[in-house]
């Protein structure tokens, strides 16, 4: 064989080698193919069979959690807005029970309905609260199908059934309150306006029929003090301030009043001080009680009155020494009403007894001059010897005054008579003034009481009045000060009784309260 044919033969093998081996391969190929086909279909066909068996569940995941936060969202939006329920379907119930429906295992939207039903109780009690029993109605129906505990639900309605049974009674109430309204019956008796409409208010606070006419009436009633400070009847004025500020302090109209009473009260108790100068008792005595009546402790009418109450004394006595004593008697009765002390109410009637005896004196025959010398000395007598111990007002009966009444009484115009007058006023006013120097407050006090008797119209008087005061104070602060709150009370009293609006009496009082003396002290 030739070379050639050796090559050709070379080849041939050579490539019948190579055939076999692609062949081989291209059959392992197509065996792996064959096989991973056979996985890819199965996986295909499991696939599937998943499809379809989850696709509503995997189409719940993909397409609903979005709209259940949303409505989750909007339920605790309308929630914390107060809008439980709303036909549009926004309100908080709507909102969460949609989400319910979407997902029933949502503990939000479940939690979401509770404090809606919790908060459907709170509206039905603020509803009764306010006085809105329909909308209170309307709320606990809601709470209810919610399912709210029973026992609070129950609570609730109780509230709402007594509320029902009082409205009955309120709306009564009401139309009587404003019948006397209408009629300006405003207060004063158990029927009148305010009275009723405090009665339903109690029963419902916020009840805006009763507030409405109680702010009408309290306006009325105002209006009425008002126009009573005006025409001077400040007693009915203050009444009606009072009977307005009882019912609502902060009334708009009250500063207003108020100011209104007070101008009149300064009026008043202006006119009683000028009436008191002119004499004009009755009128001055008027004044000062209409100004007691609006302010029963204002210390300076209560010191006219007592100006008044002494001037009516005076009077007495004078009249009495005219022997005209009905008028006589009537104006120590006046002076009694006043609040004229016991002391000076005895020494005006001792005054008048003596008239009373002076003029029968001189109805009776003629006594001889010799036991009317003698009777007249034995009483000038006594008048020096009780003006030696300086008795000029005390004791009733046998003080230097009592025997000055009857040795006038028995000789008027006797020189010796007419002196003693004359002497005894300076030496009331010298007695005063010695006795407070000697600090014994009590006798100075029975020499100012002479010294007013006798003169009422004495200028010194007022400046005697506010020293004996102020030393009244000044041992009872002494006293006070060692522990005697006995003593330190009757200071208290003589100081207020002799000069009412000093103005040290508060300090002290206070002090004496500090002490225990008691809170009237």
């Amino acid at each position: 064989m030739s070379r050639d044919d050796d090559d050709r033969h070379d080849a041939a093998h050579e490539a019948l080698r190579r055939v076999r081996r692609e062949g081989r391969w291209w059959w392992v190929q197509a065996r792996h193919a064959k096989r991973i086909w056979r996985w890819a279909l199965l996986i295909a066909v499991l696939l599937f069979v998943a499809l379809a068996l989850l696709r509503r569940p995997l189409a719940n995941w993909f397409w609903n959690e979005p709209q259940i936060e949303q409505l989750l969202d909007q339920g605790d939006r309308a929630l914390a807005a107060g809008r439980l329920t709303l036909p549009d379907g926004s309100g908080a119930r709507e909102s969460y029970q949609a989400a319910l429906a979407l997902d029933n295992d949502r503990l939000q939207a479940r939690t979401g309905l509770a404090r809606t039903g919790q908060a459907a109780l709170q509206q039905a009690r603020a509803a009764l609260e306010r006085g809105d029993p329909a909308a209170a109605t309307t709320a606990l129906a809601l709470a209810r199908e919610l399912q709210v505990p029973q026992r609070e639900a129950d609570a609730v309605a109780q509230q709402l059934h007594a509320h029902d049974q009082a409205r009955a009674g309120i709306g009564a109430l009401l139309g009587r309150a404003e019948a006397a309204l209408q009629a300006q019956r405003l207060d004063g008796s158990p029927d009148s306006a305010l009275p009723l409409f405090q009665q339903v208010l109690t029963l419902s606070p916020n009840q805006v029929r009763a507030l409405e006419g109680r702010e009408d009436a309290l306006s009325d009633l105002l209006q009425q003090a008002r126009m009573a400070a005006g025409r001077g009847d400040v007693a009915r004025a203050a009444e009606r301030v009072r009977s307005a500020r009882g019912f609502d302090a902060g009334h708009v109209d009250l500063p207003a009043t108020q100011e209104a009473l007070n101008n009149a009260l300064e009026l008043r108790q202006r006119q009683g001080e000028a009436a008191l100068r002119r004499q004009k008792l009755e009128a001055a005595a008027e004044a000062f009680a209409a100004v007691l009546a609006a302010l029963p402790d204002d210390p300076a009418a209560h010191r006219g009155q007592q100006q008044v109450a002494d001037a009516q004394l005076l009077r007495a006595t004078r009249l009495a020494g005219n022997f005209r004593f009905d008028e006589a008697a009537q104006a120590v009765q006046q002076a009694e009403t006043l609040g004229a002390s016991t002391r000076a109410l005895e020494t005006a009637r001792h005054a008048i007894e003596q008239a009373r005896r002076s003029q029968a004196a001189l109805k009776t025959p003629a006594v001889p001059r010799a036991q009317r010398e003698r009777t007249l000395q034995g009483l000038l007598t006594r008048l020096e010897e009780a003006e030696g111990r300086g008795n000029f007002l005390d004791p009733p009966g046998r003080s230097a005054y009592d025997a000055l009444r009857e040795a006038q009484g028995v000789a008027p115009q006797d020189p010796r008579v007419r002196a003693a007058a004359q002497r005894l006023l300076p030496a009331s006013r010298q007695c005063f003034e010695d006795r407070l120097r000697e600090n014994r407050v009590l006798g100075a006090g029975a020499c100012l009481e002479a010294w007013q008797t006798l003169s009422s119209s004495d200028a010194g008087q007022a400046a005697a009045r506010r020293r004996l005061a102020q030393r009244w104070l000044a041992i009872g602060s002494e006293r006070l000060g060692s522990g005697d709150i006995t003593f330190a009370q009757q200071a208290l009293v003589q100081a207020r009784r002799w000069q009412p609006d000093l103005p040290e009496l508060p300090a002290f009082a206070e002090r004496l309260r500090s002490a225990g003396g008691g809170a009237g002290a």
